[in-house]
């Protein structure tokens, strides 16, 4: 089953990781072959980020105090005291920029080393939590363009194991079968219309899996062709 990327896309999320990953590092470094001088780093990393993420939500903090002030000294009737701005504290050392290209590299540099099990893995943050893919839902998109006047189908795979695809040549039959395919940029064989004459071509198309209809039907693409 696939599985998401382990880094969280949010701050919040960003700051939990690191906090967890490099208080846990320590354990399992001389098994997977992390150096002394990349644990220290990773320390230094999350307290270093701790503090910026701290300082900038005080700041913000004072700047919506500020604003709120602003407001009342204008329009308001109840000023109250001036905002003050929380003193930051002592910062600890600067770090490199990229904190989290830096933790991110070390931890799929982990995920590969001989040593580091699932455990590990799991322990420290570094595998993303499974996909649930419910392909009953899935629908192809069809995109069609022409090469040398026959129209090409193009389609995501997303892991199906081909399509099944319908075709309306405007002849009054509707839809039939045309193919099933692998090829997810489909050129389409179908003789062109006599020499000068134009035709509208219909497609839809559904999924397969195991030799069987999967998801829903992809809307009708159209596209337009000259013999």
């Amino acid at each position: 089953m696939p599985k998401s990327y382990f880094l969280p896309k949010n701050e919040p999320g960003k700051r939990k990781w690191l906090k967890n990953f490099s208080g846990k590092l320590p354990t399992y470094a001389p098994i997977v072959g992390v150096t002394a001088a990349e644990v220290a780093q990773e320390t230094a990393d999350d307290l270093f980020f701790d503090y910026v993420c701290n300082a900038h939500a005080a700041h913000t903090q004072t700047t919506r105090d500020w604003t709120a002030y602003k407001h009342q000294a204008a329009h308001g009737d109840n000023l109250g005291d001036i905002p003050v701005t929380p003193a930051p504290g002592t910062p600890p050392p600067t770090v490199p920029p990229d904190i989290f290209g830096r933790a991110t590299a070390l931890a799929v540099r982990i995920k590969k080393h001989p040593n580091c099990t699932d455990a590990i893995a799991q322990d420290l943050g570094i595998i993303g939590a499974e996909v649930v893919v419910d392909p009953t839902t899935y629908q192809p998109v069809l995109t069609l363009s022409l090469n040398a006047g026959h129209p090409h189908i193009g389609w995501p795979k997303l892991g199906m194991d081909s399509l099944e695809l319908w075709k309306d040549c405007g002849d009054g039959k509707g839809f039939v079968l045309l193919t099933f395919t692998t090829s997810t940029d489909y050129a389409d064989p179908s003789p062109l219309p006599a020499p000068g004459v134009s035709a509208v071509w219909k497609y839809k198309a559904v999924y397969r899996l195991n030799d069987a209809q999967v998801g829903q039907w992809s809307d009708v693409a159209t596209i337009g062709v000259m013999g």
